[in-house]
């Protein structure tokens, strides 16, 4: 059986919802077609009822102030608070205040955008001091998922200017949980007719100009064909070589062989009471860069008694999984806090490995040294047939953000639009 639409999306993260809803009030036919037995992508949001706030797995925050995720927010009736409190350390066996964070942010203001060498190499050349560099290392790595080895000083300034742009150094948090953005995009979609396949892993597309063929692993719905196919699947997916496109759009792959997917790991431990508030009454965020887990923060000013650990970058492929990933969050936590009954105190416990997910392959991308423009080239249409989206394709600099991803949504429906 084919099925015969105008415009075909591939991937319902953000992205592609974002993409298909726009298509679909436009009045086009349009076909959203997902993998997984779910929407959202790296939205993944679970409830648990000893707290009323929600527990993100995946995306957590917005990031600053982005109107286009604002207006979206307030649009599906969604209500957002401002993360507050302290940022804390734990250092030489005692937890206090972090030193040298001003010291090391201001090595990020100090980036060149030519020439495009990795940051660790970036760091050698200015002769950084060595607490310095290994504080502005232990940021860069775990905020961008990225390995500093690699990842190029002119997309860190890239982004240095985008988070200015709309406040980065703010965050805030969406009370019902970001699923519930996901759901109201998918619900736009379908209230103006576009059919959504769950279910439906893309094996190979074939194109040529204006016409694109989509086989699937799907039984029930072996072949698509459209006029335009949008591509919203995750860099790590793309670069794996799944799905395979035919004939390979050179620039395309060019760009998405450049960039790099990088790894995270995570855990929430949903506790019985808030037993930090006796050293610590108002944590927001901890950091621990001797530990397995090196970032750890609160809901604050939220009162749910819930924990995040996170590690990204090189150290996440080391952390542990499974049970030992929770062993290693109690012990690190027993240790700062002088608390050993910890484990008694624990309800439940919510862990997510990004790499591992076959679905996503990585975390979140980052662009490596000279190569600042792939997510340019990636923006670019494909003979006016084929368009990519997803974060990796943000050519603003706000590289792994749920912004980026929607902003590329909108920006491959309006290309897809103008053909």
């Amino acid at each position: 059986m084919t099925s015969q639409t105008e415009i075909a999306v591939i991937g319902a993260g953000i992205a592609g919802l974002a993409a298909a809803r726009t298509l679909a009030e436009a009045g086009r036919s349009v076909v959203l077609i997902e993998a997984q037995n779910r929407i959202g992508g790296r939205i993944l949001t679970t409830r648990d009822p000893a707290t009323d706030l929600p527990i993100e797995l995946g995306a957590e925050f917005v990031h600053g102030r982005p109107p286009e995720l604002l207006d979206l927010i307030r649009e599906a009736g969604l209500t957002v608070y401002e993360r507050k409190g302290d940022f804390l350390c734990y250092e030489n066996g005692k937890l206090g205040d972090c030193g040298f964070f001003d010291e090391a942010f201001g090595v990020l203001e100090d980036l060149p955008e030519s020439p495009d060498i990795p940051f660790a190499e970036f760091l050698t050349q200015k002769r950084v001091p060595d607490h310095i560099a290994a504080r502005a290392t232990a940021y860069v790595e775990g905020f961008n998922a990225a390995d500093s080895t690699r990842i190029g000083t002119a997309a860190l300034h890239k982004q240095q200017q985008a988070e200015k742009s709309v406040s980065g150094d703010r965050s805030f948090r969406i009370i019902e949980g970001y699923d519930r953005l996901a759901q109201f995009l998918c619900d736009r979609f379908t209230t103006f007719g576009g059919q959504l396949h769950l279910d439906t892993p893309v094996i190979q597309i074939r194109w040529q100009a204006g016409d694109v063929c989509i086989s699937t692993a799907n039984p029930a719905l072996p072949e698509i064909r459209a006029s335009r196919g949008i591509i919203a699947i995750p860099l790590g997916v793309l670069q794996s070589g799944s799905p395979r496109i035919m004939p390979e759009p050179a620039r395309h792959i060019d760009a998405i062989g450049k960039l790099a997917m990088g790894p995270a790991t995570r855990i929430t431990l949903l506790f019985r009471d808030r037993f930090w508030g006796a050293s610590a009454p108002n944590l927001s965020f901890l950091f621990a860069d001797d530990k397995p887990l090196t970032t750890w923060w609160t809901a604050a000013p939220n009162p749910s008694p819930t924990l995040t650990g996170w590690t990204a970058g090189p150290r996440a492929l080391r952390a542990g999984a499974g049970t030992a990933r929770k062993e290693e969050a109690l012990a690190t936590l027993s240790v700062i806090f002088k608390r050993p009954d910890l484990s008694g105190l624990v309800v439940s416990d919510h862990a997510h490995d990004w790499q591992d997910d076959p679905f996503s392959l990585g975390a979140y991308s980052y662009s490596p040294a000279g190569a600042v423009t792939a997510s340019d080239d990636l923006a670019a249409p494909v003979d006016r047939t084929l368009f990519f989206a997803g974060e990796h394709t943000d050519s603003t600099g706000n590289w792994g953000t749920v912004h980026a991803a929607l902003r590329s949504g909108l920006r491959a429906a309006k290309q897809a639009l103008s053909e």
